[in-house]
């Protein structure tokens, strides 16, 4: 590696811009290409980057030796091509999920550990502001021992964002409880300190499956982060939607937490509302964007509700992608490139937020009938510990 980093991107969609975040040649880091089979994305790309390279192969990166790839692909390539790049030496970011199955999340692990290169997984919501502030109060101490947690997230966008492309096909997805689930799973299993040991979950396609407003072959129809209302009326669907738009889960983590994540796709607001409970206390976070948002603690008997809590932090506002959070998370990623140094994010907690949201998707399409979570081969834990 270098003293300039040379970092090339795989798609350049609905999260292509993040690669860009990284182009920074006066600090020695230059995005110098693009693989990508799309003709509008390659030329937005060059746009923004005229002295770069443009590909449809992502594999041109090996021959030119870049020292890291963003690989922000739809998810069911997330596989093959990181797996293909670290078995090749090259260090990947790699977008949330993983891999649509725990399988291909582990073949990308082994091919990072045989092939030498380093793995990075976006989960930016690490950095998100309201979850920074509840694993700092958490692990201060402030409610005890952690015994119980739980989230409620509502997409209010969730019929234009993923009924209308791929998102939709669960042989693309394996389905929004993994797809859209894996953010909130790593989160939940980060301010818990344990991972899903077993799971049971139930779930519903409510809404969008009788709806016949169904795309042609040859039309395309960009996504958007907007809510149609109401959520019936919205048109386009995309040709195949068998993922569920409701999705409940409990799961058991490996130290004993009990836990449960409920995510709906047709609700009129949008944002996540995390509770932890502990022996001496509970956190919760009314609203979750920067600047409008507010986390409190409750560490004291009221015997009844007390809408403030015993201490209360607003979470200051922030520019950029989710929050700031993208930019932060590009930054470790760099970081993590330079210099090896422990990260927020973590390719183990990734994997396994994954295979909760299968092993979970797996129970709500089979009676909710409870699930073990595979384990990770004590070599490859060993290995990113």
């Amino acid at each position: 590696m270098g003293d300039t980093l040379r970092i090339g991107a795989i798609g350049y969609g609905l999260r292509g811009g993040l690669s860009g975040l990284a182009h920074k040649p006066d600090e020695g880091v230059e995005l110098v290409g693009l693989a990508d089979p799309n003709e509008s994305a390659q030329a937005a790309f060059l746009e923004k980057f005229p002295n770069a390279s443009v590909t449809v192969d992502y594999r041109d990166f090996i021959a030119q030796k870049l020292d890291a790839v963003f690989v922000t692909s739809p998810d069911w390539l997330h596989e093959e091509q990181a797996s293909t790049l670290l078995s090749a030496g090259i260090s990947v970011y790699l977008e949330k999920p993983m891999a649509i199955t725990t399988e291909g999340c582990d073949r990308i692990l082994w091919a990072s550990k045989t092939g030498g290169g380093k793995l990075f997984v976006g989960h930016n919501m690490r950095h998100f502001g309201v979850v920074q502030k509840m694993k700092e109060w958490i692990d201060e101490g402030k409610i005890g021992e952690v015994k119980a947690a739980w989230c409620r997230h509502f997409v209010s966008y969730g019929g234009d964002a993923y009924f209308r492309d791929w998102h939709a096909d669960r042989s693309k997805s394996t389905g929004l409880l993994l797809q859209k689930g894996a953010h909130d799973i790593d989160v939940i299993h980060w301010l818990c300190s344990g991972y899903s040991k077993t799971v049971t979950a139930f779930g519903d396609l409510a809404v969008y499956g009788n709806n016949p407003d169904r795309q042609t072959p040859e039309e395309y129809i960009k996504v958007a982060f907007r809510g149609t209302w109401p959520p019936a009326s919205l048109d386009k669907l995309n040709p195949v939607v068998d993922v569920e738009d409701v999705n409940m889960m409990l799961m058991k983590l490996d130290n004993g937490v009990l836990a449960s994540y409920q995510q709906c796709h047709f609700t009129p607001d949008a944002w996540r509302n995390y509770t932890v409970i502990g022996t001496e206390g509970r956190i919760e976070n009314i609203g979750d964007a920067p600047g409008n948002s507010v986390v409190r603690l409750w560490n004291q008997n009221h015997q009844k509700y007390a809408e403030h809590g015993d201490l209360e932090f607003e979470v200051p506002k922030a520019t950029g992608g989710h929050g700031g959070a993208d930019e932060h998370i590009v930054a470790e990623f760099i970081e993590f490139l330079r210099t090896g140094t422990t990260s927020v994010t973590s390719p183990i907690a990734a994997r396994q937020s994954v295979a909760a949201g299968v092993a979970a998707t797996y129970s709500l399409r089979n009676g909710g009938q409870p699930v073990a979570v595979p384990g990770l081969d004590p070599e490859l834990a060993k290995h990113f510990a």
